[in-house]
């Protein structure tokens, strides 16, 4: 029934995208800051630190756009998807070892606090509309669907 209603879809790939290209918008601002933040969690090499903070918010604004405009939807609900995983797993190992921490969702600023269960909880509800986009054909009003429409039929 999910996967049917084209208005639902519609409005999860707006979310979805709508939550990434904010969340990386203060991180594509302020790369050193996002770098501490990732640090923090302890589960990365340094040496990977600065590579990730500058490569992340960027994968995040495009996801974000592609899922808006409905462009390599599937692909870009997928990453999405890996995105989420790997936030899941890394507030997941936050929380078993009782570290508290600005999870770096939204915001570089150390105001930026939320209960890391909570964090989890979203990150997980996320996922699923992730999964409702991939298993459901070209959403309304995207621009697959039309595209897909406008080509010629193959002899």
């Amino acid at each position: 029934m999910m996967l049917s209603n084209k208005y639902l879809l519609f409005i999860l790939r707006l979310i979805l995208g709508g939550v990434f290209i904010y969340a990386s918008l203060d991180k594509i601002a302020h790369p050193f800051a996002f770098a501490k933040i990732i640090w923090f969690y302890r589960i990365m090499p340094a040496d990977l630190l600065n590579l990730l903070a500058l490569f992340l918010p960027w994968l995040e604004l495009l996801t974000g756009v592609l899922l808006i405009i409905g462009y390599w939807e599937n692909a870009a609900a997928l990453l999405v998807a890996g995105m989420l995983a790997a936030f899941i797993a890394a507030l997941s190992i936050a929380l078993s070892h009782g570290i508290d921490i600005n999870c770096g969702c939204f915001s570089t600023t150390s105001k930026a606090r939320s209960p890391v269960i909570n964090l989890i909880i979203r990150d997980i509800l996320m996922l699923a509309a992730c999964f409702l986009i991939v298993r459901a054909p070209a959403s309304w009003l995207s621009l697959d669907r039309l595209l897909s429409r406008s080509k010629p039929a193959a002899l």
